[in-house]
């Protein structure tokens, strides 16, 4: 449990390095995320043509905007992280060497849902593959952890 925390502490940090980096970066995730916590709120359906602002900063930050509004939240958002991480390690170029699986949710189809580098299409696919199949990120995590892939 230690290097659990130690993990999640040492992501948010780079993360938070990463944000500060950029002109105006914390003030767009945070406005990106109280926009996102009022559309969950009003039960509003999310508007999904246009990426948030943050994807250009940061998968990550994309990543845990397009899913909270999905209301995947606090230990769902934990459990998608780890999952992607695990993954590609939020690489939207990311290529496994053993099979056809691309990008941040690694498509076993490879580039054929989304582009290299584009990480909202990306996130977008992998947010609808979780839901469809899992429909949870725990329960996609779950699985990911009993054998081996999701």
């Amino acid at each position: 449990m230690a290097t659990y925390r130690y993990r999640r502490r040492f992501r948010m940090r780079r993360l938070l390095r990463r944000i500060r980096r950029k002109p105006g970066g914390a003030l767009a995730v945070l406005a990106g995320i109280v926009l996102a916590a009022a559309v969950h709120a009003s039960g509003a359906a999310p508007a999904t043509t246009n990426p948030p602002r943050s994807c250009a900063a940061s998968a990550v930050a994309c990543g845990q905007l397009m899913a909270a509004a999905r209301g995947w939240t606090g230990a769902e958002w934990t459990c998608l992280d780890e999952l992607w991480t695990r993954e590609s390690g939020w690489d939207s170029y990311a290529a496994n060497p053993y099979s056809d699986a691309r990008g941040i949710p690694q498509n076993i189809n490879g580039w054929s849902a989304y582009a290299p580098g584009d990480a909202a299409s990306q996130i977008r696919w992998g947010l609808g593959y979780v839901a469809g199949r899992y429909v949870t990120p725990c329960r996609a995590w779950a699985h990911e952890e009993q054998d081996g892939w999701y």
